[in-house]
């Protein structure tokens, strides 16, 4: 008997925004580690450190709050749903249909190189083209991508520029915490006696989970 994977959306749908709190949690600890644990030290201590700390300080804070601005925009925005009654342009009955004249969505059902119309069982309606039915979401989807745990929402045509922002944000700050905690995570695994703050533990095991 195959294995049916479609079992695992209700896993997923209800796992609902404890993945949000998850997110949060680890720039909670990341914000510790880098900030609390390493920057401001660093900068209350004077010195070729406070001048080095300073604008890598301005850095973290600016790619964190890009990172969470395109975050929050994937999991708040809707992705992009077929609109109601909608219809594809050569649909002989569609005289109840949608024109779809004016509407925000009117270019996202659309596609002149590809004509192909299916047509969605589960929520009864025709389906234009790369438009898909989400068993997590419960409905079709404009364009989609997949379905994301981490935002708790579809990447369609909606929110898609919003999901590679968060990726690019996401990189960019990863990298800059990783070549500033890097020294601590050398020397928690190379030190005999390693310094027993907690700041230093944080710092070294948030650098190895990244």
């Amino acid at each position: 008997m195959a294995w049916n994977a479609f079992k695992l959306c209700t896993a997923l749908r209800a796992l609902g925004y404890i993945m949000v709190l998850v997110v949060l949690v680890i720039v909670g600890l990341t914000y510790y580690a880098v900030v609390l644990a390493n920057y401001l030290p660093a900068i209350f201590g004077g010195g070729l450190s406070a001048v080095i700390a300073f604008p890598l300080l301005i850095l973290f804070h600016f790619l964190l709050v890009m990172l969470l601005w395109s975050y929050f925009n994937v999991v708040l925005n809707d992705p992009g749903v077929v609109p109601p009654n909608w219809r594809p342009a050569n649909d002989e009955e569609g005289g109840d249909g949608a024109p779809l004249v004016g509407s925000d969505q009117s270019t996202l059902v659309s596609d002149p190189a590809n004509q192909k119309v299916r047509f969605c069982r589960k929520c009864n309606h025709f389906k234009p083209p790369r438009c898909h039915h989400c068993s997590v979401c419960g409905r079709c989807i404009l364009k989609m991508d997949h379905h994301c745990v981490w935002v708790v929402n579809c990447v369609g045509a909606l929110n898609y520029k919003y999901f590679l922002l968060f990726l690019f944000y996401t990189f960019l700050e990863t990298t800059l915490v990783t070549l500033s905690l890097f020294k601590y995570f050398m020397a928690f695994f190379t030190e005999e006696e390693v310094i027993g703050t907690l700041g230093t533990v944080a710092a070294s095991f948030i650098t190895f989970g990244i």
